[in-house]
């Protein structure tokens, strides 16, 4: 999608919003322009320090569940035994909102980043694994013998065939669960936390009503989202154009 597009869609959001103000005409819902106003002034103080936390909590699960979740969906694509062995598990664990599990990871890793980071991995690493193993397991037979044919080991096909084939399910996994990973990130700032973006919003808007800071908070979480949404986008057209190639801008 064309930058223009979006500016022009981003424009609409913000007519409707200043239109939803004047209607509202109260404190609970400021002008798109006082927020914004608001959002400049404290993105180089406080706000900024709490988006940098929010980042990095999602950055870093990110990370490790395509470290670990891409692996090992590989591995069960490529063995019949052992995805028949590990599937019901996946089955059972799979559609478990994550959320749920929030304060059972408090209560086992307590209030540091780990715990926060640990819950936004459950989300990816499930998504990323299922979507990666079904991949390659979909693989055709042929040109998996037609590389053994070449003298490749299961190093080989792990390099040449499978991974490669399962770089667009990884990236596909990551944009589809960026959305569900930033709302389970406010969520867990809301718990045992002075830094991050849920803290700052809940704050700001639950106990200093400052309403302007609180919506400042929500563009700046909208932004995180949006940003990483458009990274994993930019990386999936650049390793996987063949994707791309009948779309039009």
């Amino acid at each position: 999608m064309s930058g223009r597009k979006v500016l022009g869609a981003a424009l609409l959001l913000g007519v409707l919003w200043q239109l939803a103000a004047w209607i509202v005409n109260a404190n609970i819902l400021p002008g798109p322009l006082v927020v914004l106003q608001t959002f400049f002034s404290e993105i180089g103080r406080d706000l900024g320090l709490h988006f940098l936390a929010s980042l990095w909590r999602v950055v870093a699960s990110m990370f490790i569940s395509v470290a670990l979740a891409a692996p090992a969906g590989l591995i069960l694509g490529q063995s019949q035994r052992l995805n028949d062995f590990f599937s019901p598990i996946i089955y059972l664990l799979y559609p478990i909102p994550k959320v749920v599990l929030v304060p059972v990871v408090l209560l086992f890793l307590g209030i540091s980043d780990l715990s926060k980071i640990v819950i936004i991995f459950l989300i990816l690493f499930f998504q990323i694994l299922v979507l990666v193993r079904d991949q390659a397991a979909a693989i055709r037979s042929e040109l998996v013998y037609s590389v053994r044919s070449l003298g490749a080991g299961r190093r080989g096909l792990f390099r040449f065939v499978y991974l490669p084939a399962s770089v667009p399910a990884i990236l596909t996994a990551l944009r589809q669960s960026i959305g569900t990973a930033v709302a389970v990130l406010y969520i867990v700032e809301l718990t045992a936390t002075q830094r991050g973006l849920g803290y700052y919003i809940y704050f700001n808007g639950s106990t200093m009503f400052n309403y302007p800071k609180m919506y400042a908070g929500v563009i700046a979480m909208s932004l995180l989202g949006l940003g990483m949404y458009f990274i994993v986008d930019l990386l999936h057209r650049k390793f996987s154009p063949w994707q791309f190639v009948d779309r039009t801008n």
